[in-house]
């Protein structure tokens, strides 16, 4: 993508290809990827499998059965924020999402700390889902679940990810759909089936504490155990990342991003809901003498044979959701260097004509969460850490775009594109806001007080890094000096004065 901010528009250009010059921009994509496939990548990208047994264990024996109501009070907090930015992206269809449309509602700088936020919580969040997913290939390949086993089968999720994204949008939008299918119908299959031959509880227990949280007060261990629904609802902005590889985007993916919440909701809870009632003892979870609650559950329903089979749909779970993430950095960092706000840029927004891809972009999405992975080993609670950052960066990036829009909104912006709240706009983004804010302060508490100060504070400490380097990043290097891409135009000129 090429800016063409001096260019005459065509006059014979189809639709898609005007409004995008009309925003000051060519496209070198292909628009390839329909309106289900769009859908796809946001579902593979939430992934319901891949947020829910990433995390059950963990939240199960820190807030017991009652944990599942995360999910919906979570969905509910995301379904407005995903109102919101349905707005944006149907009057800013660009490549690239969050940092595009930070920077049109508000500014350069603004703009240009959002990305580096979200970019870095990208990067993070495929870090975490590689790490989820070494066990389950541990368990599949039938070796010991060890931490270097771990992070061998990380980097061999990284790897494969990045080649079918290699491939250009038409591999990606094919394996996206695949993807959604069999996690869908192996959700569904898997819970089905375990309501129907695992079930040891009624509904009755979804009130029942079991005894977690007697320590510290339930409500404390609720919200803690509620980093499962966090990390849940998110990837629903995926498909407005990829906005200029979808034909008629300003319809499409607001419908998009709608329907990944509603669906990638509901089989997320229903994953949870068949996980718990099969769960047979909850003490033993919440007292640590059953540490894998999953992998038993599975193979006590499906047996060696069959827990083989629920594996391999886990295994392709984990795998879409690592490459719809590698697609949505790579044009997040794409979209940075095309209007030269990065240092690389050249090399970053380097496009293969043959692919319709960014090559180098896909690499960095690829090996910077390779080198996180690596890292883990130092850590004994390595993927409660990692996802704990990779969520609280992707809600400061939500939010930072949210708050634009609520400052663009109360200066005189009036969302022009074919998808409007209307009346109800103000309301839903001030919702959407103050939702956020709770949701960052509860990832954000101190809930170890025996532990070492810097480990109590080390997801508020970690954000404060990353902000802090992004800030020395934006103060001496200036980059949003540079390019001359349109900025700050969602308020009206004459409002602005």
């Amino acid at each position: 993508m090429t800016s063409t901010n001096d260019a005459p528009r065509r006059r014979d250009a189809p639709p898609d290809d005007a409004r995008l010059a009309d925003l000051g921009y060519t496209s070198e994509f292909r628009r390839d990827m329909s309106l289900w496939a769009n859908f796809s990548l946001g579902f593979t990208y939430l992934s319901p499998v891949v947020g829910i047994y990433t995390l059950f264990a963990s939240s199960l024996a820190i807030g017991g059965p009652p944990m599942i109501w995360s999910l919906v009070i979570v969905g509910a907090g995301q379904f407005l924020v995903a109102l919101v930015f349905g707005e944006i992206v149907s009057q800013y269809p660009l490549t690239g999402g969050i940092y595009p449309w930070a920077r049109r509602l508000w500014g350069r700088r603004w703009a240009w700390m959002t990305g580096w936020v979200y970019l870095v919580a990208l990067l993070v969040t495929i870090a975490s889902v590689a790490y989820g997913a070494g066990p389950y290939l541990s368990a599949f390949l039938g070796i010991e679940v060890s931490t270097w086993n771990t992070i061998l089968c990380a980097l061999v999720i990284l790897g494969v990810a990045l080649a079918v994204n290699m491939g250009g949008t038409r591999a990606l939008a094919v394996v996206a759909i695949i993807g959604f299918v069999a996690e869908l119908v192996g959700a569904l299959a898997v819970g089905g089936w375990l309501l129907l031959t695992e079930r040891h509880h009624g509904l009755g227990v979804l009130f029942d504490t079991f005894g977690a949280g007697s320590e510290s007060g339930y409500f404390v261990a609720f919200l803690a155990a509620g980093l499962i629904g966090i990390f849940q609802y998110y990837g629903f902005e995926a498909c407005g990342d990829v906005a200029e590889e979808v034909p008629d985007p300003t319809r499409r993916i607001p419908k998009a991003m709608r329907m990944t919440i509603y669906v990638g909701g509901a089989a997320a809870t229903f994953v949870c809901l068949a996980l718990l009632l099969a769960v047979p003892d909850f003490g033993a979870v919440i007292t640590g003498a059953d540490a894998d609650p999953v992998m038993n559950v599975l193979t006590a329903a499906f047996g060696p044979v069959g827990v083989k089979v629920v594996l391999g749909v886990v295994l392709l779970s984990f795998l879409s959701c690592a490459l719809s993430l590698q697609a949505a950095a790579s044009r997040l960092l794409y979209s940075y260097a095309r209007d030269d706000m990065i240092v690389f840029s050249r090399a970053f927004r380097k496009f293969s004509a043959a692919r319709h891809i960014p090559p180098n972009a896909l690499l960095v999405a690829a090996l910077v969460p390779a080198v996180i992975v690596l890292g883990s080993i130092v850590s004994e609670d390595a993927l409660i850490k990692i996802v704990s950052f990779a969520v609280l960066g992707i809600y400061l990036g939500f939010q930072m775009v949210v708050l634009a829009a609520l400052r663009a909104r109360v200066r005189g912006w009036r969302p022009a594109g074919p998808f409007t709240l209307g009346r109800a706009g103000l309301a839903v983004n001030v919702a959407a806001l103050a939702y956020g804010v709770l949701a960052i302060l509860n990832m954000t508490w101190p809930r170890t007080p025996d532990a070492p100060w810097y480990d109590n504070y080390l997801v508020a400490l970690s954000g404060l890094v990353v902000i802090a380097a992004g800030l020395v990043y934006l103060l001496v290097v200036r980059p949003y000096d540079k390019g001359d891409a349109p900025a700050g135009d969602a308020i009206p000129q004459e409002v602005a004065r």
